[in-house]
């Protein structure tokens, strides 16, 4: 999932080196997080989020096949 999530990052933003994913495991969920850098993150949240949740969306799906967990997105 964090390859999936770096992908689409560098591909949105002006900075792809700023990109950091990390990921961890809390229970039945995997949390990952998506760091860039403040210029960035208008680029990755989109306009009223349409962006961020679609990411969501892609996360959930192929978390749900992949792994049968449930995962979760945050943006910093």
């Amino acid at each position: 999932m964090k390859d999936l999530v770096e992908y689409i990052a560098k591909a949105l933003v002006d900075n792809p080196d700023d990109v950091e994913v990390t990921q961890i495991r809390a229970g039945q969920a995997t949390i990952v997080k998506l760091e860039v850098a403040p210029s960035d993150k208008g680029w990755v949240i989109g306009r009223h989020g349409r962006v961020a949740n679609a990411m969501r969306t892609l996360l959930r799906v192929a978390s749900t096949v992949r792994d049968g967990r449930r995962t979760i997105l945050k943006i910093v």
